[in-house]
């Protein structure tokens, strides 16, 4: 697999220990983790590599404070009040909900515990930080790409499909970000000579569940679909998500490589385990005494295209030669 990398607006992050700290430092460092879900073995995992790599190890200098909602969104926010109610040095978050209510817990002034994101969409636009290169106030962290590159998300999936295609789109009616997402998608879709449907599903009372929005997608016989990212809802129920296209026989694509892992077709996104570790060099840095709003936010510069042929034989699909000689890592 290629070596992924992160590029800083205005400045570099080093994976070296803040300056000042180190093994010898005799501070207990408190960090809480504020996650809609974090089921996934590896990506607490890279966290926690990245944590040592600053020289924070779990049980001699570092305690963690976990608050995992495990898709259950309505939990969130008392989850991140429990926490505000500590003394931490620092909060972690990892996508766009659980940091705008992390704001919300934790105030959003320069004062304010600092507030680090593992992987948020377009936090510029969304006004969660003024810029890349200066944030302000108290966050700062990684910002995902997952909106830019929806143009070669889809071509790579229409390389796949057959021609004139319809494809839908799974949104959940809830997000923020994903309106944006199917904007963006519109006008690739015309020029690759694609059809789209929107399907929503959502988790509030009134909302279609997954299982009504992937029946719907079937009923109008599209010839795949496309299940938008950075929504914990869909990622904590993922084995859900693959188990309902696999029994509709519908190709998919998604934003991260675990859904493919446990079955689905496509993916082309950031790793998120390369994100979870680069946490580790934020945190170094506001351990050390730098100011979150004066560290520049990261974002991605590669992508990682990962597909499984075991999927496609089972759905009688050929992945061009092309689209396979571009994959990071196959799936047999």
């Amino acid at each position: 697999m290629k070596r992924r990398t992160l590029v800083l607006a205005g400045a570099s992050l080093a994976a070296a220990p803040g300056p000042g700290f180190g093994q010898s430092q005799p501070k207990v460092v408190r960090i809480g983790i504020l996650a809609g879900d974090l089921t996934a073995p590896h990506e607490e995992e890279a966290l926690i590599a990245g944590l040592r790599e600053q020289g924070l190890v779990e049980g001699r200098n570092l305690v963690l404070e976990r608050r995992y909602a495990y898709g259950r969104l309505d939990m969130v926010p008392n989850l991140a009040r429990e926490l505000a109610a500590s003394k931490l040095d620092a909060v972690i978050s990892t996508c766009t909900p659980t940091t705008l209510v992390a704001q919300q817990a934790f105030g959003a002034t320069p004062g304010s515990t600092p507030i680090v994101m593992a992987a948020v969409a377009d936090p510029v636009g969304q006004r969660i930080i003024a810029s890349l290169a200066r944030p302000g106030a108290n966050v700062t962290g990684l910002a995902s790409l997952s909106d830019e590159i929806m143009p070669k998300k889809l071509s790579l999936f229409a390389a796949v499909l057959r021609p004139k295609a319809t494809v839908a789109v799974l949104v959940d009616a809830s997000s923020n970000v994903h309106p944006r997402m199917w904007q963006t998608l519109e006008p690739v879709a015309a020029r690759l000579d694609l059809r789209l449907v929107q399907v929503q599903a959502g988790r509030k009372p009134g909302q279609a569940s997954l299982q009504d929005a992937v029946d719907a997608a079937a009923q109008r016989q599209v010839d795949g679909i496309v299940v938008l990212p950075d929504e914990p809802f869909f990622f904590a129920r993922r084995e859900e998500i693959v188990a309902l296209l696999a029994k509709h026989r519908l190709p998919s694509m998604f934003g991260v490589r675990e859904f493919v892992d446990l079955g689905g077709l496509m993916s082309y996104g950031e790793s998120l385990r390369t994100a979870f570790r680069s946490v580790g060099g934020y945190i170094g840095k506001i351990v050390a005494g730098s100011r979150p709003g004066e560290i520049p936010v990261a974002q991605p510069t590669e992508f990682e295209l990962v597909i499984n042929l075991k999927a496609a034989e089972a759905l009688g699909i050929t992945i061009p030669r092309d689209v396979l000689i571009g994959a990071d890592s196959i799936i047999e």
